[in-house]
């Protein structure tokens, strides 16, 4: 335990920091903290094209760094042969209806059926993270997490459950980036119950799509041999400081570093990690150059991020201003609101899935490795989880 001593105090700070700042700065708690679902308090202030530009200019090198890695000092590799691909897995039909059912129910909103739309969002993603899983299956010789760990399974969707609440509470201090209109659909508890069971979803979707994509080689491949970067002991730890000041300005100054929200998880506990001697995706990169794991989970994350939006714009578009589904969500972004895609996600707040995905790949090794979880998630062989 002693060496989880540090992640332990890193983990508690990410809660500790913007509450102290952003008490010294409204003299209190910040405005619509505490209410939950989340509510837009606060307007974010209005479109600014100096910051627009600037998030522009990121997101086309980010895109340019994804698309030609060679570009970059990655290396071609040979692709490879795929995985010998097998029969579909007995749970893929069961999930289909109900992904496709759930789907049909939250969209169509058939009065006849009693509301039943108001609890269609938790089977429509099991169903679809299932459909994900046996998908895997057929394409890596019936290996996937569902056939090779359901423990692992069930521990992400627990973890999840309770860690999507680090990002909830971080949202207090940014005044509501995201907030949930809809929010007297259900009673108090039946709210708190509902998400818990939402959130339950969020890390194996992240998950099942990043070991879809290890099934094809050619993309798998396509960052494994990049160039190695490490850090010094003395580095990590201004990464870390650095993370927590960020944390803490955030607290402070909640409209222009609203962004602080989706990349503060990394410089804080991954360093905090590597300090402790524990592993982190990152660690690939230092010792062979293998940028593959922390790529493709970022990459899995926007691919997922996709269905997000896409099926939280349907569940509300096709009955405009009808609050039936308490899981919608509204975006409250400053300064970069914009083209949007699906009505609510501006465009450049989909390249926040990347380090979104990043982050929260770090807070479950963080929560694992502080409640003695096995964090691994790669499979390498049918029944072996590496």
């Amino acid at each position: 335990m002693k060496k989880k001593t540090l992640l332990l105090a890193s983990f508690l700070l990410l809660f500790i920091i913007p509450f102290i700042t952003s008490y010294i700065r409204w003299g209190g708690t910040p405005a619509g903290y505490g209410y939950f679902p989340a509510k837009e308090i606060v307007p974010p202030p209005p479109f600014n094209v100096y910051y627009f530009t600037a998030g522009v200019v990121l997101c086309l090198f980010i895109s340019i760094f994804l698309l030609f890695p060679q570009l970059f000092g990655f290396k071609k590799a040979d692709t490879g042969s795929s995985p010998t691909k097998v029969p579909w897995p007995k749970w893929f039909k069961p999930a289909m209806i109900v992904w496709l059912v759930s789907w049909f129910l939250m969209w169509a909103r058939i009065e006849s059926f009693n509301n039943i739309d108001h609890f269609t969002f938790v089977p429509l993603w099991w169903g679809f993270i299932f459909v994900l899983d046996a998908l895997v299956y057929r394409r890596n010789n019936g290996v996937s997490l569902w056939s090779s760990s359901p423990k692992t399974m069930r521990n992400l969707a627990l973890v999840s459950s309770v860690s999507w609440f680090v990002f909830e509470f971080q949202n207090f201090f940014v005044l509501e980036n995201w907030y949930y209109p809809n929010d007297m659909v259900l009673t108090n508890f039946g709210n708190i119950t509902w998400q818990l069971l939402s959130y339950t979803t969020v890390l194996p979707a992240i998950f099942e799509w990043y070991w879809l994509l290890r099934t094809f080689k050619k993309i798998e491949n396509k960052y494994k041999f990049g160039p190695k970067i490490s850090f010094s002991k003395p580095m990590l730890r201004v990464f870390l400081l650095a993370g927590l000041l960020l944390i803490g300005l955030m607290g402070y100054f909640p409209h222009p570093l609203f962004w602080v929200l989706w990349v503060s998880l990394t410089p804080v506990l991954v360093p905090a990690m590597n300090l402790s001697n524990l592993w982190t995706p990152f660690n690939e990169i230092s010792k062979k150059g293998d940028w593959s794991p922390v790529l493709l989970v970022a990459i899995a994350t926007l691919l997922n991020g996709f269905f997000w939006e896409f099926w939280n714009f349907g569940s509300e578009w096709f009955h405009n201003s009808v609050p039936t589904n308490p899981n919608y969500w509204k975006y409250s972004v400053p300064y970069l609101d914009k083209i949007h895609i699906f009505s609510e996600m501006p465009i450049l707040g989909y390249f926040g899935y990347l380090l979104f995905g990043i982050g929260c790949w770090a807070l479950w090794l963080t929560i694992c490795y502080l409640l003695d979880i096995n964090p691994q998630i790669d499979q390498k062989k049918k029944g072996h989880i590496e």
